[in-house]
This record gives structure tokens, sequence and C-alpha cells, in this order.
């Protein structure tokens, strides 16, 4: 949804338009909804933090001043509450499941997969779930916020708490950490993608840190120089890439029904309650 159609339907729902409150907070159930799955790693939790967001967006919503985007507010409220998740079951161990739907491997790809393009695509997407599961929850939560759920750095800072420069160091290393998980699925035949040989600069960090905007023109040009000469590192480069559009391409797993008319529910009979 644009920005403009948001604020509209933010105007709308605070001067007490329920149909605006409805489709504005619908309008973000199903990436709430992922976002708590790969934070929680269980579904049940999931649909808790789904809930327990868009019950509180509901009841705060006429203290929302727009300061910032509509999507950050709901990660920021949705992340709390993943963060209490995590604190009462911080013995619980990790279960990795992957969302039913396309595989994420298939958006990046071109062209209809063969069978064994699709057992492929199921494997990396296997590993990238598997990926993603291994990091811990400080470093996930960045990689989800920025490269799956598409937050800017800034807005991503605001989600956390973080600093930019704080929310950029830990991308960079949650990026070289799926990519090296990845690595091994998807390199081009014969390609060597583990470590950087000697004498090579570490492409990977500085290609995810230009991605970010934080290599200078120069540094871009003698990277670009070396990738034409290094065929290790410019694969080293294309599996990082491939890495994020997975990343990208993650989809938003469909919201139960049952759910959907709980949340439904729960909405209506916040809004009928007389303010405090």
């Amino acid at each position: 949804m644009a920005k403009g159609e948001d604020e509209g339907l933010l105007e709308a729902a605070q001067a007490g338009d329920r149909a605006a409150l409805d489709a504005l907070l619908t309008q973000y159930q199903r990436q709430i909804y992922r976002f708590g799955i790969k934070m929680c790693r269980d579904s049940e939790d999931a649909q808790d933090v789904l809930q327990e967001t868009l019950f509180a967006a509901a009841r705060t919503l006429h203290g929302f001043r727009g300061a910032s985007s509509v999507s950050t507010w709901l990660y920021t409220i949705a992340r709390s509450f993943c963060i209490k998740k995590r604190r009462r079951s911080a013995f619980a161990p990790e279960v990795v499941s992957l969302e039913t739907g396309a595989s994420p491997v298939a958006a990046a790809r071109d062209h209809a997969p063969d069978p064994e393009r699709k057992l492929a695509d199921r494997e990396l997407g296997a590993e990238l779930e598997s990926a993603i599961a291994a990091l811990e929850p400080q470093y996930r939560e960045i990689l989800l916020l920025r490269d799956v759920e598409g937050l800017a750095a800034a807005e991503v800072a605001e989600v956390t708490g973080l600093s930019v420069p704080a929310v950029k160091s830990r991308l960079h290393r949650a990026r070289v950490f799926v990519r090296d998980r990845l690595a091994p699925l998807v390199g081009p035949a014969g390609a060597q993608v583990g470590a950087a040989a000697p004498g090579c600069p570490d492409v990977v960090g500085l290609l995810s840190r230009h991605l970010e905007g934080e290599i200078d023109p120069n540094t871009c040009t003698e990277m670009e120089k070396h990738l034409a000469a290094c065929p290790r590192c410019e694969a080293a480069c294309e599996s990082l890439k491939l890495a994020l559009r997975l990343c990208g391409a993650t989809p938003s797993p469909d919201v139960p029904e049952p759910l959907k008319e709980s949340l439904r529910q729960g909405i209506r009979s916040l809004l009928a309650q007389p303010p405090a």
C-alpha cells in the first residue's frame, strides 16, 4: 500500500471510520504474521503476537501521531510482543518449520522449474529457513526487518531502538552468516564460494556495505575491477545477491480464517468500549 493510502486510512480511522481501521490493520496482517513466525519460530506464538499487535494498535490508534510510518509503528509493537514470548520460552527448543505455499526460491527464477529444479528450490528454501532460524535473535530481527520485510535501515533502527550504525553492523553479520549457509547450494558448478582467497578483499562484506550506501565510489570501482578478474569472488558476491533475493521473495503466509474472525470480533469489541 502506498504511503498516501496509509495516511488516508489512518486519518479516517482516527476520525472514527471503522471500515478504514479494519482495512488498515488487515493490510498488514500477513506481514506481521510472517514476522512473528520467523521471530518466534512457533505458529501459535505468532498468532498470539499478531492478535496482540493488532489489538494494541486499535487501542492506541488515537495516540499515534504519524511521526513514523504505519508499518514501522506496527513492527515496533509486534517486536515487543515477540520479545515477551522469547523471554517466557527462553529454554524452549527452536523449531524450524516451513510455511506452506510457494517456494521463495521460485520467485527468483525467470523460467518454470523442471522436477530437478523444484527439488533444488525446496532444498534451498529449507536451508534459507534453517539459516534464518540459526541466527541469534538480535541478528535475526534485523535481517527480517531489513531484507524480508523491506524496511529502511533508519526504520529498523526506530523499531529496535538501536542506532543506524548498530543496525547496519548487525545486518552485515547476519547477511554473511546466511550467505555462508546457502553458498554450497547456490554457487555455480566448479566455483569455490567459501572464504576469500589470500590477497582477496572481503567482497561479501563490501557488497553488503555497498547496498547500504556505506562504500565510496573509488572503493566500488576497485571492487568491480577485482570481481572482473576473480571468478571466486564474483561467485561469492552472486551468492549473496541470490540470498538477498530469496529473503525478499519470502511469501507472506495466509492468516488462518478462525484467527481473522477472532481479530475482527476483537477489534469491534474494542471499538465498542467507551473511551477511558
